[in-house]
C-alpha cells in the first residue's frame, strides 16, 4: 500500500526538471545529478521504465562521476550509522537489515571489513541490504573482498542499481 510520500508516476512524468529533482535526487545517495539526467528521459510508460533511466544515468556516466556516486555511499554500520548521519532511506534500510542493532564484537567486525575494504578498492563496501541481515551481509563481505578491483567496481555499481530500484519502487506508484 503507497504510503503518504508515493508519487503516481503521472505526477512524476508532470513535474518540472527542478521539482523531479527535488523529489528524487536522493534516490542515488547525496548524487541528485542521477534525477536531473533521468528526468530528461522522461516521459516514462511504466515505474521500470523509471527504474531504467535512472540505471542508465548511472551506467553511462565518466568513470569519475560514478566513483563520486559510490564515494557518496556510507559505510554499513560504520560512523555515520553511529553519529546518526546517515540519510533516511539509509537508516532505514541499514536498520531493517539489523545494522542498527549490533552487539559489541559485530560492530568490531563490520568496522575491521570497512577498513579493509577502503583500503583495498578506495570506496566503501556497498551492498543493497534489503532482505539480508548482518550474517547474510558478513558472507558478502567476506566474498567480496579478494575481487580484482575492476570487478568490484562494477559489482558496488551493480549494488547502486538496486539500491535505486528499490528506492523508486517504494515511491512511485504504478
Amino acid at each position: 500500500m503507497p504510503d503518504a510520500s508515493s508519487i503516481a508516476l503521472a505526477v512524476a512524468n508532470a513535474m518540472s526538471t527542478v521539482d523531479f529533482v527535488a523529489a528524487f535526487g536522493g534516490v542515488a545517495e547525496h548524487s541528485p545529478w542521477v534525477a536531473e539526467v533521468a528526468a530528461a528521459r522522461r516521459p516514462f510508460a511504466t515505474r521500470a521504465a523509471m527504474i531504467e533511466a535512472f540505471q542508465n544515468a548511472i551506467g553511462e556516466a565518466s568513470a569519475e562521476a560514478q566513483e563520486a556516486l559510490l564515494l557518496a555511499h556510507p559505510d554499513l554500520a560504520g560512523r555515520a550509522a553511529v553519529a546518526g548521519d546517515l540519510t533516511e532511506e539509509s537508516r532505514r534500510e541499514q536498520a531493517g537489515a539489523g545494522l542498527d542493532r549490533l552487539t559489541a564484537e559485530e560492530f568490531g567486525r563490520f568496522t575491521t571489513l570497512n577498513t579493509a575494504y577502503r583500503e583495498r578498492f578506495g570506496i566503501p563496501f556497498i551492498l543493497a541490504v534489503r532482505g539480508a541481515d548482518k550474517h547474510k551481509i558478513l558472507a558478502a563481505f567476506e566474498e567480496r573482498i579478494d575481487n580484482a578491483k575492476d570487478v568490484e567496481f562494477a559489482t558496488a555499481l551493480e549494488q547502486v542499481c538496486r539500491i535505486v530500484s528499490f528506492r523508486i519502487e517504494d515511491r512511485i506508484v504504478a
